[in-house]
């Protein structure tokens, strides 16, 4: 029998719903703990998001890729080993350490634990062999009892990994009080015991006034308070994991252009957008179902998508394609990324059923070019060219199919020499399969000067900035000590080699 090894300092932040912050929460945790000279780790077992991220020739959600930088360590497939990217209200797409693993129903996941679960582990082990910390996301609550069976997103792992949690709560959407209460009221007593304190996210005002809400909170549940971290308007500069997160708040006063995207239903890599709407004379507008698009926007860029011919049917029953085409009438431009490229040529051919059914579609017609989806995926980071600017960009990629035709004589980008992309004869019409490249500055800037903007953006600072902020701000107002023992108590014991 091999010797026992010490286990690693690790804590859990769960959440007592989706959207309540614990991927923000754990990327200031991972810079706290940096700063403080620590080697860290951040991890999430499983993840439900179209905005992925190329990482080592594979891919994982965008929300661990900002953790690693936060813990100023290279992305890693194994921090998020299982990510799932829905293509419909059923159906998901499996993404095991990076790789396509095959196609999910809904009701079929819980019979999945077991093959899943050795990944996940596999994966949290090389972590915890590099780290002097490692930092765990859940995913959506560990109060989801009817799933408690199949989980190893949060409980499930939680107990594999004998790591402690701590519980935030979104005090912003209200009913702070009883979602903490309540998750306590479900769990089984083991599951209780295993959450060791709890903290109160997205307070605005005066914090003081929840000192008793506080008070209750852990007379109720018998959990340790870790305090109140007030809202951070700073948090917006970070890239969003989450469509609910689309909305910023900000002002369009004075802009010079507006840029129109229509939220379709499988909306991904939606993070590709960001630089654009920090920008000062940006006025970035999601277009949500059921409403029009801008009539005086000048770009509207048609985002990526997780299921092209379904968001493309989608598209068109909001009407959305009767107003791109008065849009185009009126001098306007659009740019088209991945999927939003794909949906601007003439025709999406699907014939082995990929997305679905079998089936071939009319596009929208604004390229001459046509699509064959195909099962070979591509996914790489990449570096290139964008021609008309003849400034570098860095990117990625990540798509299923193949499209030519004659518009693919004049395209976007160059990669290693190989031309990627396609424009209308007039110009005013664009699509590529790059990801990420508005992050680079210099074409940023470049790409706005083309449309009378400037660029006021370092990015790539804005987002340090971001980290450092939200660093400082949650050593202020949260019990960073008690968090770090918590983290240090799965340590004190042993596990075999």
């Amino acid at each position: 029998m091999s010797e026992p090894r010490e286990r690693k300092p690790a804590v859990m932040v769960m959440g007592t719903g989706s959207n309540v912050g614990k991927s923000t929460l754990v990327a200031g945790l991972c810079r706290i703990f940096v700063k403080r000279g620590l080697n860290v780790r951040p991890f999430k077992p499983q993840n439900m998001s179209n905005n992925a991220a190329a990482v080592e020739g594979g891919e994982i959600g965008r929300a661990q890729v900002v953790q690693a930088l936060a813990a100023k360590v290279p992305a890693s497939v194994h921090m998020n080993p299982v990510l799932l990217k829905p293509e419909a209200d059923n159906r998901s797409q499996i993404i095991v350490q990076g790789k396509r693993f095959g196609l999910m129903r809904a009701r079929d996941f819980g019979a999945r634990r077991e093959t899943l679960m050795p990944h996940v582990m596999d994966s949290f082990a090389r972590l915890e062999r590099e780290a002097d910390l490692v930092i765990v996301e859940g995913a959506g609550s560990p109060a989801e009892i009817n799933l408690r069976r199949g989980d190893i997103a949060n409980m499930g792992f939680a107990e594999e990994a004998d790591i402690p949690v701590i519980l935030a709560g979104d005090i912003d959407r209200g009913g702070v009080i009883a979602s903490l209460v309540g998750t306590h009221a479900v769990l089984p007593d083991d599951e209780r015991e295993r959450i060791k304190a709890f903290l109160i996210n997205k307070f605005r005002g005066d914090v003081s006034l929840f000192d008793d809400g506080l008070k209750e909170i852990a007379s109720r549940t018998g959990w340790r308070s870790l305090g109140v971290a007030p809202w951070l308007p700073e948090a917006a500069w970070l890239p969003a994991e989450d469509a609910l997160d689309l909305e910023r708040e900000k002002s369009t006063r004075g802009r010079k252009l507006k840029i129109a995207t229509p939220v379709i239903a499988r909306i991904a890599n939606f993070d590709d957008l960001d630089p654009l709407g920090m920008e000062s004379d940006v006025e970035l507008v999601f277009v949500r179902p059921g409403e029009p698009l801008p009539g005086d926007a000048d770009l509207v860029v048609l985002p990526g998508s997780k299921s092209t011919i379904a968001d493309l049917a989608f598209f068109r029953a909001q009407g959305w394609d009767i107003d791109l085409a008065a849009h185009v009438r009126r001098g306007g431009h659009v740019l088209g990324l991945c999927g939003g490229y794909q949906m601007l040529g003439k025709t999406i051919a699907d014939p082995d059923g990929i997305e679905g059914k079998p089936e071939s579609v009319a596009g929208l017609g604004f390229l001459d070019v046509h699509t064959t989806l195909s099962g070979d995926k591509i996914t790489r980071s990449i570096e290139a060219t964008h021609l008309a600017t003849e400034t570098p960009i860095r990117g990625y990629e990540i798509h299923l199919g193949q499209t030519s035709g004659a518009d693919c004589e004049r395209p976007v980008i160059a990669i290693d020499g190989k031309p990627d992309g396609a424009t209308s004869r007039d110009g005013r019409v664009a699509g590529t399969y790059a990801h990420g490249f508005f992050v680079s500055d210099a074409f940023r800037s470049a790409y706005l000067r083309s449309f009378g903007a400037a660029s006021s953006l370092a990015y790539a600072e804005r987002v340090e900035q971001a980290l450092e902020a939200l660093a400082d701000h949650l050593e202020r107002h949260l019990d960073i000590d008690a968090i770090l023992d918590i983290a240090r108590q799965r340590s004190r014991t042993k596990i075999p080699a």
